[in-house]
């Protein structure tokens, strides 16, 4: 088990892809700090599915507020006393394009999905450098890589948690502390909360060089990768996980 002993939080954990990192981590040996916007039930059928459901915590956030990340913190310290993986998942999106997208959604965006990962970081870090050891993986996305036309917010959002990962891989460095970036295509389960037609799905496959959508378990496995030992001298990194739509 590549993760035994480990605590990890992630972000956004109790449905997609965060719930399939969850449970990968888990199945790996880490204990796993869960945490949900507003559906706790959800989140506790999470953990309750883990594998050793008595090691994990289930904790709500309100990425927006501040004050929301700091009791997170301190309950994850309270119970574990250490922190060594942090992963940013939990985003939000609302396909819009240039035109269209108000400054309060751009703003709304931009909350949740960088300057929350950004407290959430600053936080750990606070926690990794102390230790002299720890993990961050921020859950980019194709879109912030080639720039999704029908969300523009959404794709800068991303774009800026790569700039933040470098940054953090810098900051963290010195101190054995490793920050990488992990990039998402087309995942299937994230297409289907989107509500996305069979035949939307097939056209969106046609453009992907493997001919077909990821999985959340896809994405999950290379998440594990850099928050086990055998990525100890990645950092700074981004990993597609897109199945050839974009090779940049």
């Amino acid at each position: 088990m590549r993760l035994k002993g480990k605590v990890a939080l992630v972000t956004g954990s109790s449905r997609g892809i965060g719930k399939a990192i969850a449970r990968k981590f888990a199945e790996e040996g880490a204990s796993v700090v869960i945490t949900y916007k507003r559906n706790r039930k959800m989140a506790e059928e999470v953990r309750a599915s883990l594998k050793g459901p008595h090691l994990h915590e289930v904790v709500q956030l309100s990425l927006e507020n501040p004050k929301s990340v700091d009791r997170l913190f301190k309950r994850i310290i309270d119970r574990y006393g250490r922190l060594d993986v942090l992963v940013n998942n939990a985003a939000t999106n609302k396909p819009n394009d240039l035109f269209s997208t108000s400054v309060d959604e751009w703003d709304e965006i931009m909350k949740i999905n960088l300057r929350g990962p950004f407290l959430c970081a600053k936080r750990a870090m606070e926690i990794f450098i102390r230790q002299r050891s720890g993990v961050v993986i921020n859950i980019s996305s194709v879109s912030g890589q080639y720039g999704g036309p029908r969300t523009a917010h959404y794709a800068a959002s991303k774009a800026g948690l790569i700039a933040l990962t470098k940054l953090l891989a810098r900051y963290g460095g010195p101190y054995g502390v490793r920050a990488n970036a992990v990039s998402p295509g087309l995942i299937q389960s994230e297409m289907a909360e989107a509500g996305l037609k069979a035949e939307s799905v097939k056209k969106a496959a046609e453009q992907i060089l493997l001919n077909r959508l990821g999985t959340a378990d896809e994405v999950a496995n290379a998440v594990a990768f850099l928050a086990s030992d055998e990525a100890s001298y990645i950092t700074g990194h981004v990993l597609n996980v897109n199945g050839g739509l974009y090779m940049g």
